[in-house]
C-alpha cells in the first residue's frame, strides 16, 4: 500500500521514513522532514523549499484532501482512487483527470505539480513511489494505457544496477536502492502486466534480486531474522520496509486478494537448516515473504494487536499505519488468521487516525479491510468509503452503503487524548503509506 527518508531528519514515505510519505499536512511535512528522516517521504524532499500552507494556495479541482499536497499529492490521490475502485465506487472524472495530468512528458510523476501545464524540467523532483502509485491507480481505473506505459518505461529507465530503485533517482535523492521503493515498483510493474523478474538492469539483476538483499537472514540475530532493512547501509530491522517487502516479494501491490480467517497458513521463522534463502527464484521469494510475516507478527504488542512506534526519545505509541500495512502483508501471504487481532484493533482504534490524516489514511484502511474480506462500510462502526468519498469530489457512481455501517462523526475510535496531542510525532513514527516516498529510516521498530 509507497517514499524515502532523510539522513537524520528528513521525511520518508513508507514508514517512519522510507516511503517518502511526505506528511500530508503542514504538521506532517514538518514532522516528516524533521523527524521522519526516514519514514514518510522521499529523502530528497528534506532539503527542498518550505511548502506554502494550504491557506496560501488554491488547491486544484479534483484533488482529494485539503492539506498541503506538496509532498503527497499524487500519492494520496492514487491511493484514494485505487481504494474507491476496489470497493466499486466510480471516482469523479475531475479526480482521475487531475492525477493523469500530473505526469511529466518523460513519463514520471512528481509528488505535486501546481502548474501541470508547465513542462517538467531538471529541477522537478521525479519520484518512483508516486509514479508507481499512479500506475496502480490508473491501471485499475482503465482507459489510460499510454499514460501507464510511459510511466512504466520511465521506471525502467531509472532502475539501478542492483535491480532496485531509490525514491528520488537521478541524483535528486541518492542512488542507493531501498526496500520500500523497490517493493512499490514491483507492485506497479505487476499491475501494469509486466513480469517483475524479467525487468532487469544492465547487469542482469531483477527487482527481486535487489529486494531480497534487504532481508536479514540466518547470519543475523535470531530475533531479527526474516525482517527487512530499509537500505543496506543500515542493517536494522524496519517494520515499514518489511511489510512492503512481504507484498513485493509475492509480486503484489497495494490491492491484494481477500484472505479471511479460513486462509490460515501459519507464520513461521526462517528455516536456516533448509536455507531456502538463497537466490531470488519463486521459492526464495516465498520463503522471504514468510520470514517477513513471521517477524512482523513477533513485533506486535503483548496482545498481538498492533505495532509500536520507534520514535527516539518518545514513549512508544501504537503505530497505526504500519499495523495496517502488516494486516495487508499477512493477508497477501495467506496468513488471514494471524491478521485478525491487528485487524480488530484497527477497527476499534484507527478512526481518529484516519480522520486526522485524510484520504490516504482512509484508503489504507479500506485496502486492509479488502485484503481480509472485511466490510469497509462497517469498519468498527465507521463507513470508511463514505468518509473517503467526502474528502474529494463527489463520485460519479457509488454502491449503496452497508446497512450495518454508520458514518463516524465522533472522535473516531478508541484513542485517548494522547493520540490527538501526539499526532505530530505519530505521523513521523508510522504513517503507513500515507505519503509517498519511503522510509529511509534506519531505526529498528
Amino acid at each position: 500500500m509507497a517514499p524515502t527518508a532523510p539522513q537524520a531528519t528528513a521525511p520518508q514515505p513508507h514508514s517512519a521514513a522510507p516511503r517518502a510519505r511526505r506528511a500530508a499536512t503542514a504538521l506532517a511535512a514538518a514532522a516528516t522532514a524533521a523527524v521522519l528522516a526516514g519514514a514518510a517521504a522521499p529523502v530528497a524532499y528534506a532539503d527542498g523549499p518550505a511548502a506554502p500552507q494550504p491557506s496560501q494556495q488554491k488547491l486544484p479541482k479534483g484533488l482529494y484532501g485539503t492539506k498541503d499536497p506538496q509532498y503527497d499529492g499524487v500519492w494520496r490521490q492514487s491511493l484514494a482512487l485505487l481504494a474507491q475502485h476496489t470497493v466499486g465506487v466510480r471516482p469523479a472524472t475531475s479526480a482521475v483527470d487531475w492525477l493523469a495530468g500530473q505526469q511529466c512528458a518523460d513519463g514520471a510523476f512528481a509528488a505535486y505539480r501546481p502548474e501541470p501545464g508547465e513542462a517538467c524540467d531538471a529541477a522537478t523532483m521525479r519520484d518512483t513511489n508516486q509514479t508507481a502509485a499512479a500506475i496502480q491507480a490508473l491501471t485499475a481505473l482503465g482507459g489510460h494505457g499510454d499514460t501507464v506505459q510511459k510511466a512504466v518505461q520511465w521506471l525502467k529507465s531509472v532502475q539501478h544496477e542492483d535491480g532496485g530503485w531509490s525514491s528520488m533517482p537521478g541524483g535528486q535523492g541518492g542512488e542507493e536502492s531501498d526496500a520500500n521503493s523497490t517493493a512499490v515498483v514491483i507492485g506497479a510493474l505487476a499491475a501494469a502486466g509486466e513480469k517483475p523478474e524479467s525487468v532487469t538492469a544492465k547487469g542482469g539483476k531483477s527487482p527481486y534480486d535487489a529486494l531480497l538483499t534487504f532481508r536479514l537472514g540466518c547470519d543475523a540475530k535470531e530475533a531479527e531474522r526474516g525482517a527487512f532493512t530499509f537500505q543496506l547501509k543500515n542493517s536494522a530491522p524496519n517494520a515499514d520496509a518489511t511489510a512492503a517487502a512481504v507484498t513485493g516479494a509475492l509480486g503484489q501491490g497495494f490491492v491484494v486478494a481477500p484472505a479471511g480467517k479460513a486462509a490460515n497458513r501459519p507464520v513461521k521463522a526462517p528455516d536456516c537448516a533448509k536455507d531456502a534463502m538463497r537466490g531470488s527464484g519463486a521459492d526464495a521469494r516465498a520463503a522471504a515473504a514468510d520470514g517477513g510475516a513471521n517477524w512482523l507478527v513477533g513485533q506486535l504488542d503483548a496482545g498481538g494487536q498492533h505495532l509500536r512506534s520507534a520514535m527516539p526519545g518518545a514513549e512508544q505509541q501504537p503505530d497505526v499505519g504500519n499495523t495496517a500495512d502488516t494486516v495487508v502483508a499477512l493477508a497477501a501471504g495467506g496468513h488471514g488468521a494471524a491478521a485478525q487481532k491487528p485487524l480488530a484493533w484497527l477497527e476499534k482504534n484507527a478512526g481518529a487516525w484516519a480522520k486526522q490524516n485524510g484520504p490516504a489514511a482512509y484508503a489504507q484502511l479500506i485496502l486492509a479491510a479488502h485484503a481480509t474480506g472485511t466490510d469497509p462500510r462497517a469498519f468498527g462502526g465507521t463507513d470508511l468509503v463514505s468518509a473517503l468519498d467526502a474528502t474529494g469530489p463527489a463520485p460519479a457512481a457509488t454502491a449503496a452503503p452497508s446497512p450495518a455501517a454508520e458514518q463516524d462523526t465522533s472522535d473516531g475510535g478508541g484513542f485517548g487524548p494522547w493520540w490527538v496531542i501526539g499526532v505530530g510525532l505519530a505521523i513521523g513514527a508510522g504513517i503507513g503509506f500515507l505519503i509517498s516516498g519511503r522510509n529511509k529510516n534506519k531505526n529498528a521498530l
